[in-house]
């Protein structure tokens, strides 16, 4: 497979983490080393809504890049991904108990207790720490300025999937300085913490939408505020134009912060298999739909369809074997059942 594509005009670029996965979905077969990372998810449901785009991250020369295939022919550029000399532990594991429940440490003892055979490649896993002693140095995942490609900075809309503090630190503001009017950014629960209250408002300056779960918003306000409309006004005042939560039972709050008009979009009613990259596809279809007329509304509605197809089986490309016709009836569906406060 060759490495790359060459476009000569991206409209997109996705930055965020591959992975080589290890899910326990709560219902279905375990999947064992198979592509994911939140920046797959995120180009899927991009994908699902026809959009392409160049793709950011890091890993080690040991990663199996013909795991990418699918998104080479759809059309995806890939030199953005940087290839580093030695490997690269980019194992993860996530044991889903239910659609809102999950686990990320102690695999053996969730394979075990599911009775499931424990796989080799997962020996010796350890749970990285959510916050590494020094957050200002960088981490090998860490995205740098030099990684990215210079013809990524013409790509006029951007997210951000949930990566280290140093990486959201750098990259809006290296693509605000190319073409880009829309970044969408996915925070790391890795400073959603009160301790970090302070930088939290220099992260978002250059945000146009933020797109967060309910249980980040939580503890960055631990002490602060309860009320999530109000929490979503406070993030917006920080800078991004919208703030999109996800919540645990009522679906997606959107806030618009020029308006200030508020919309609850509900989940689509899906037969859930595996919660897996449900956010991401979110976000990516969030991406595209915002980018086709400036719609917040819309393009939460289209982002919201994404991770319902997302979640119905396992496997980052499941989605895109959804027929064009189904994601658009589902779209139709979902418009009535917005509710605006």
């Amino acid at each position: 497979m060759s490495s790359s594509r060459p476009n000569q005009y991206l409209r997109f670029v996705l930055a965020g983490c591959l992975n080589e996965d290890f899910i326990l979905p709560f219902s279905g077969s375990p999947q064992n080393s198979v592509l994911g990372g939140n920046l797959t998810y995120a180009a899927a449901g991009l994908a699902l809504w026809g959009g392409t785009a160049g793709m950011v991250a890091r890993v080690g020369d040991d990663f199996p890049m013909q795991w990418l295939d699918r998104f080479h022919q759809l059309n995806f550029d890939l030199k953005g991904i940087k290839v580093v000399e030695g490997g690269m532990d980019v194992r993860r594991f996530i044991a889903h108990k239910d659609d809102a429940t999950y686990y990320e440490d102690n695999p053996m003892q969730h394979y075990v207790d599911r009775g499931y055979s424990f796989p080799q490649r997962l020996l010796g896993y350890k749970t990285r720490p959510l916050v590494p002693p020094d957050p200002a140095i960088p981490q090998k995942q860490s995205i740098q300025i030099s990684d990215i490609p210079e013809h990524y900075l013409e790509a006029s809309g951007v997210h951000i999937c949930a990566i280290d503090h140093l990486s959201h630190i750098i990259l809006p503001s290296v693509f605000r300085q190319g073409r880009a009017t829309t970044i969408t950014l996915s925070p790391s629960p890795s400073y959603m913490k009160p301790t970090f209250w302070g930088e939290v408002p220099g992260l978002l300056s250059e945000i146009t939408a933020l797109i967060v779960h309910e249980r980040e918003v939580r503890s960055l306000f631990q002490g602060r505020g309860s009320e999530l409309w109000e929490m979503a006004e406070a993030l917006g005042g920080m800078g991004p134009e919208f703030v999109v939560i996800q919540t645990v039972r009522s679906g997606y709050y959107l806030f618009d912060n020029i308006s200030h008009r508020r919309w609850v979009i509900p989940q689509y009613p899906s037969s859930v298999v595996d919660p897996t990259g449900g956010a991401d596809a979110f976000a990516g279809g969030f991406l595209v739909g915002y980018r086709e007329d400036y719609d917040p509304l819309e393009a939460a509605l289209k982002g919201a369809i994404a991770a319902s197809l997302t979640v119905e089986g396992s496997g980052v490309f499941y989605a895109l074997d959804a027929m064009p016709e189904l994601r658009d009836a589902r779209l139709d569906s979902l418009k009535g059942l917005v509710r605006e406060i």
